[in-house]
């Protein structure tokens, strides 16, 4: 067996092959894309006679530096970059670093503690595909929220009236009427007919008149007003915003179609459909973030620490303490509390489930608040 470390950034790879008792075979620093991928196929050649005598250490799981090395029939580890860091202390406690070094050290560390790693598991193509939408469409609507939160924030400062008439900013109706009344003065101004045509605009197509007649009052109402320049400049930005709230919605809308179109051919998907909660994108979300490879998780208690549900627990001594686990695949942990949520109209198991449980704590907190009013525990945040 030879052992590679492969320390990669942006435009390059510090590779660094060692043997079965540490010793440094080569390294080197390769450039990305074919000509670099060649001539790491030309050096472990050079020390391996088959593929799967080679095991390679990489800080990332993903993209076409890795897809090569799994295709060549490497093993290949994916290594967390905490864990590395970790490891790295193990060697000097100085805090240097370099990247040359880091390459021997992923080397090393797959040479000595493999075991303790899982080798990248190969998703389908058509998995991967369904990873890259859904991720992409959850950015964007991660995005999205961001900027109607800034859109709020502004609104706030010089628009109260346009807060009391749409509780939702990101709906086409607030983006309708604010896209053509940015300023309290333009929207107090707005005639009936021109805020049912922004409405049409928007996408409504029921209750137009009495939707209109409900957003003319709101802001027509009296509110304590900004300067007129400070107006003025508020209004440049919520109209920006809008534009940019307008084509995300549109941008969303697109890969949600693509994203249904590439999950519903999927051959586990109507697996993922089949339980309740789910529905195509939370579906597609699901299965793009766990993979479908069958072979990837041991168990399920694997799958349930990588999505981040099950708890951590710190045990030392005496002291035993159950955490919540932070380290996790915050896409997948995202999904899947949306999943929990949703489940609880479609499942009567999970609503019971959840019930019973919100009973054992409400339960608890009585008796905790009990005992602190009679003096026998001590006062804090339940």
């Amino acid at each position: 067996m030879i052992f590679v470390g492969d320390d990669w950034s942006e435009d390059h790879h510090d590779v660094y092959l060692m043997d079965d008792a540490g010793r440094r075979l080569t390294s080197r620093r390769l450039p990305e894309g074919l000509a670099g991928i060649r001539a790491l196929h030309e050096l472990v050649a050079a020390h391996a006679e088959e593929p799967d005598q080679v095991a390679f250490g990489i800080e990332i799981d993903r993209g076409l530096w890795v897809g090569a090395l799994t295709a060549a029939g490497y093993q290949v580890y994916a290594i967390n970059p905490l864990a590395v860091a970790h490891y790295r202390d193990r060697h000097h406690v100085s805090g240097a670093k370099s990247d040359a070094g880091d390459a021997k050290l992923l080397a090393d560390l797959v040479r000595t503690d493999r075991h303790n790693h899982r080798p990248i598991a190969g998703d389908s193509p058509d998995g991967e595909a369904i990873k890259v939408l859904a991720r992409a469409h959850q950015s964007l609507i991660w995005a999205r929220t961001r900027h109607t939160n800034a859109l709020r924030s502004a609104l706030r400062e010089y628009y109260p009236a346009a807060l009391a008439a749409f509780e939702d900013l990101a709906h086409g109706d607030a983006l309708g009427v604010l896209g053509r009344a940015p300023t309290p003065e333009q929207g107090a101004h707005l005639p009936l007919s021109a805020i049912q045509s922004a409405l049409k605009r928007g996408g409504r197509q029921r209750n137009i008149a009495a939707r209109a007649r409900e957003i003319q009052s709101a802001l027509r109402t009296e509110q304590l007003a900004a300067p007129a320049s400070v107006g003025a400049a508020f209004g440049a930005t919520t109209r920006a915003a809008v534009g940019v709230i307008t084509e995300l919605n549109h941008q969303i809308s697109e890969l949600e179609q693509s994203l249904a179109e590439h999950f519903e051919i999927h051959p586990d998907a109507d697996i993922y459909l089949s339980l309740p909660g789910l529905g195509v994108v939370l579906g597609a979300r699901v299965l793009g973030e766990f993979g479908d490879e069958p072979n990837r998780y041991t168990d399920a208690k694997s799958r349930k620490n990588y999505a981040g549900t099950s708890p951590l627990t710190v045990a030392s001594g005496k002291k035993r303490t159950v955490l919540a686990r932070h380290v996790r695949n915050r896409r997948l942990y995202d999904a899947i509390d949306q999943w929990a949520l949703c489940a609880l109209t479609t499942s009567p198991g999970a609503r019971t489930f959840y019930d019973q449980r919100r009973a054992a704590v409400r339960g608890t907190r009585l008796v905790v608040q009990s005992l602190c009013c009679l003096g026998l525990v001590g006062r804090g945040p339940l």
